[in-house]
């Protein structure tokens, strides 16, 4: 771990700079706000290692897939979304030098994320290699309340220097590294006027576009001045120097209003007329009101789904900085968007989309907010379903069956290893669990019924064909799979695959019978459009349900995670020296897959989603065995077992497990942050307080139900819900109680007790 980021319940600070750790902190100090986004670069230029790096949301670049060893099935094309233009640059010069804190001796250095307000400053002192000393105080917003502005304070103060003074803000398209396929983007304009500058770019092959404009206010000793401004244009570079002459203690400030629109909000004709437009009228709004439109923003986000914890500040810290990096990263009104497993803090994974998104995402949105944004995200699914087909249809399945990809920005599959690509199959069953949850908690079937059920019977058409029918177990069997444990490849039978598959099914039929009374008509148009045989196919689901084989051992009373695991060198964790973890860093690949470690426990995830099926000493039986062999290698395996020990009583093992999912970033857990945050997987902290420590249930699918344990570690903590246009409000210390608001009364369940609650009334029960 690497821990040196002070421990603050709203904000995070490090103190003191150091360039060893520069990437890590630019990834930690990353800002978004669901359109644009960009890694806590600093401003001015910086002359050592460092990942310099802007994202822009939706904007993708295609190139050929590069694979040695080709397999049929593979897509010809891939895409990743590449780092964009840098619209925060600000240079500083003096007469002889340029600030570059590589080079230049830091005095002091703090920089400070401010996650109620969602803003980012940095305070400097440092000394050139002349001797000339300034002082730095930066402000930084991508505003939350005008998604397509970004604007930044950027204020310098001579301690000793006398002379001229320059600042440069510019818009930056010059790209790093060359791809083998040569630069991504093509420089379609770079003007530079009187009032505003602009770069105008596209993705070469695509018409993806990207216009950053840009304007700024100048100020020498808290006085406005627009003289002397000297315009900079270049085939890739635009924007302006603006100088002034200062003696010690004199201040020059620079305000930088950037714009940021694509193609995928305007059209190409008036694009660069409406990237103009928004920063000049940025800048008519000015930095005050911009700044508090923007805190608005934000404080109303808190309002809704601030968790608070008493007695544990790293705990509380980091709940609130992954739900500040969530929010970043997706606000959920362009059903175009996803979540990209490191958001906008990193190019790793392509920017692209993974199951993670319904696995963590989704139920974090569904329950988190009283926004239906989990909506945009099954739409983005489901409108991706035709290639889905295609994708299935590729690999040998026909009949309008399909297989979502693994990895994808567009519906096509960008994942070219053949043991995850045609393998992880069991990210389908993740669409159908999806849809059925948005269902359940928002008590509204429309979505199932105009769009979820031809996603739902696409898929169980893909199980339909994938399983095999045994004659010696005379059962249907799925052969030749990767399950969410990636550490053990090309498996037979592994369980959470198979269950999840009858789930599915199951799921799947269930929906039939509820739509043919509530939306009789637009099942029959689904009927209609995929051309489905209720008779025939469902009949084939029943039998594949009533005969599918699921792996267990008799002796142990555990689910067996898949044919052979058995026959493994069965040891735990505690027999791994700590030199050798993560062992994906330290082992072969044969090595791991012969041995009996697990990156994240299938037979627990399984155990996880449909708790509902399983009694508390199934679940114990299996989490006993599995937990210790489990070394949580994968992002999303640490809040899985929080939610599992929790439910256990297990709370120092439940609490251990919600630490790392909450800290996974901010303590560097798998020496990988300076590639970029786990944004798909933060929502698992959320959830393992609400589902783990909250122990949050659906009875019968229509009932909240709560049941709360308090690690010792904390005084109490409370969370908000929202369940059925009710907001429930949770609070648990020395008592468990719930507060209703909204206009309807919810019944809901605290330790299997019943209360209808009216709006403003309350229910408590002492803490069990």
């Amino acid at each position: 771990m690497n821990k040196y980021l002070h421990i603050d319940e709203w904000n995070i600070v490090e103190e003191g700079f150091d360039p060893d750790r520069q990437r890590m902190s630019e990834s930690i100090f990353s800002l978004g706000n669901g359109h644009i986004g960009q890694r806590g670069n600093f401003e001015e230029q910086y002359d050592s290692d460092s990942y310099q790096a802007s994202f822009v949301a939706g904007i993708h670049f295609t190139e050929r897939t590069h694979v040695e060893w080709w397999k049929n099935g593979f897509s010809r094309f891939t895409s990743r979304m590449p780092v964009a233009a840098d619209w925060s640059l600000i240079n500083l010069r003096l007469v002889n030098e340029e600030l570059d804190l590589a080079h230049w001796n830091v005095i002091r250095f703090t920089r400070r994320l401010r996650m109620q307000d969602g803003i980012y400053e940095r305070q400097v002192e440092a000394t050139s290699p002349k001797g000339n000393s300034l002082q730095l105080q930066v402000e930084h917003v991508v505003n939350m309340a005008h998604p397509s502005l970004c604007h930044i304070k950027y204020s310098v103060t001579s301690v000793n220097y006398t002379g001229h003074l320059s600042l440069l803000p510019l818009l930056n398209a010059e790209e790093g590294e060359s791809h083998p396929e040569g630069k991504v983007w093509n420089i379609l304009r770079s003007e530079c006027g009187k009032e505003c500058a602009d770069l105008w770019t596209q993705t070469r092959r695509e018409d993806n576009q990207v216009c950053y404009a840009m304007t700024y206010q100048f100020y020498k000793n808290h006085k406005e001045s627009s003289h002397g401004a000297i315009r900079i244009e270049k085939e890739r570079q635009s924007g302006y120097c603006l100088g002034a002459d200062v003696r010690p203690g004199d201040c020059i400030t620079l305000i930088k209003y950037v714009s940021v629109v694509t193609s995928l909000q305007q059209e190409v004709r008036h694009i660069v007329d409406v990237a103009q437009q928004e920063a000049l009228q940025a800048k008519r709004l000015g930095w005050e009101r911009l700044t508090e439109d923007h805190r608005k923003a934000w404080h109303q986000i808190w309002e809704e789904t601030d968790v608070r914890i008493e007695g544990d500040p790293a705990a509380q810290q980091a709940i609130r900085y992954n739900i500040f990096q969530l929010f970043q990263t997706y606000c959920g009104d362009d059903p175009r968007l996803n979540i990209a497993p490191k958001g906008f803090t990193g190019e790793k994974y392509g920017g692209n989309t993974y199951w993670n998104t319904e696995l963590c995402c989704v139920p974090f949105f569904l329950l988190a907010s009283p926004h239906d944004i989990v909506r945009n995200l099954l739409l983005y699914r489901y409108n991706q379903l035709p290639r889905a087909i295609e994708n299935a249809r590729r690999l040998g399945f026909d009949g309008g069956a399909a297989l979502f990809p693994q990895v994808t920005n567009n519906g096509d599959e960008c994942h070219s290893e053949w043991e995850i690509t045609f393998e992880e199959i069991h990210r389908n069953n993740i669409m159908v669990y999806a849809i059925a949850q948005h269902a359940i908690m928002t008590g509204c079937t429309d979505y199932v019924a105009h769009y979820g059920m031809e996603l739902m019977i696409a898929v169980c058409r893909f199980w339909s064909q994938r399983v095999s029918f045994s004659e010696p177990k005379q059962q249907f069997v799925i052969l030749g799979v990767t399950g969410p444990n990636g550490y053990e490849n090309n498996v037979d039978n592994n369980w959470y695959t198979n269950f999840s598959c009858r789930m599915c099914l199951i799921m799947t039929l269930d929906f039939i019978n509820h739509l043919r009374q509530s939306h009789p008509e637009a099942l029959q148009q689904t009927f209609v459009r995929t051309q489905f045989d209720e008779a025939a196919e469902t009949t084939r689901w029943q039998e594949i349900i009533d005969n599918l084989y699921l792996p267990y051992d008799e002796k142990r009373g555990i689910f067996v995670q898949n044919d052979g695991y058995l026959d493994k060198e069965l040891r735990t964790t505690a027999s791994l020296h700590p030199n050798e973890r993560p062992i994906n860093q330290h082992w072969s690949w044969d090595r791991i897959l012969r041995s009996s470690y697990i990156k994240q426990s299938d037979v627990l995830l399984g155990l996880y989603l449909y708790a509902y099926l399983f009694d508390e000493e199934t679940l114990r039986r299996n989490f006993e065995f599995y937990e210790p062999m489990t070394v949580h290698e994968s992002s999303l395996s640490p809040f899985i077992h929080s939610i599992l020990a929790a439910r256990l009583g297990k709370l120092d093992k439940a609490y251990e497990h919600f630490m790392h999912s909450a800290r996974l970033d901010l303590d560097d857990y798998n020496n990988e942050a300076d590639q970029g945050l786990h944004i798909t997987s933060m929502p698992g902290s959320w959830l393992a307080i609400v589902r783990g420590f909250g122990y949050f249930m659906t009875v019968d699918n229509t009932l909240p139900s709560f049941a709360p344990v308090r690690p010792p570690q904390w005084r109490s903590y409370s969370f908000k819900i929202y369940f059925r246009n009710a907001t429930l409000l949770v609070e648990v210390g020395d008592e468990a109680s719930i507060t209703l608001s909204g206009d309807h009364a919810q019944e809901v369940i605290l330790y299997g007790r019943h209360y209808l609650l009216q709006p403003g009334e309350r229910c408590s029960a002492p803490l069990r």
